[in-house]
């Protein structure tokens, strides 16, 4: 009875927080479309900060149909994916924000640059752990030698899910545990503070 009342109250935070979330969005974007610097906004990231680029990609990710611009249900099937889904398709999920230019492989320019702004966003926050530090190009080699198993340079879908679940390090580097919904509760923290 207890692990009922748990999934009970975790089913309606979540529904409290999307309810919320579609207030905001209707409130930011009485069009019905959000564009990228609204995106950066919506979810309290500086235009200029360390989680510029991250929210960038964040947001090419979430917009599904490529036109530049996020609907609702784009929005909601992400945040869904985020809260919800199991492990492969938030892996599936991610390939998708390390993969910027959508070609179906991460090179390590790419994983660089994600890498290299997951460290900028982490180090503003208290989430640093006792795991050994690497630098970014550490990790990016790291990852590379764990998830490129054929050598060619390029993680495919395939390979950036495989290495994921076979390393626990490389796991926690790509399943980009940063998650958004952090942002809305850490949003709706401020606004109800004066």
């Amino acid at each position: 009875m207890g692990q009922a009342q748990q999934t009970e109250n975790a089913e309606e935070i979540d529904v409290k927080a999307l309810q919320d979330m579609y207030k905001k969005f209707v409130t930011e974007c009485p069009s019905g479309l959000l564009f990228l610097h609204e995106f950066k906004r919506f979810f309290g990231v500086d235009p200029t900060g360390e989680a510029s680029d991250y929210a960038e990609n964040m947001f090419r990710a979430f917009d599904s149909n490529g036109d530049n611009t996020i609907d609702f249900l784009e929005f909601v099937a992400a945040l869904n994916l985020v809260f919800r889904g199991d492990m492969e398709h938030k892996l599936r999920w991610s390939f998708k924000v390390y993969d910027k230019d959508s070609n179906g492989y991460v090179d390590r320019d790419e994983l660089r640059s994600i890498i290299n702004s997951i460290y900028r966003v982490k180090k503003g926050t208290k989430t640093d752990t006792n795991e050994p530090h690497f630098t970014v190009d550490d990790a990016v080699e790291r990852i590379m030698q764990a998830v490129d198993s054929d050598g060619d340079g390029c993680i495919n879908m395939e390979e950036f899910i495989k290495g994921a679940q076979q390393d626990p390090w490389v796991l926690n580097m790509l399943k980009l545990d940063i998650n958004p919904a952090l942002w809305v509760l850490e949003q709706r923290r401020k606004s109800t503070t004066f």
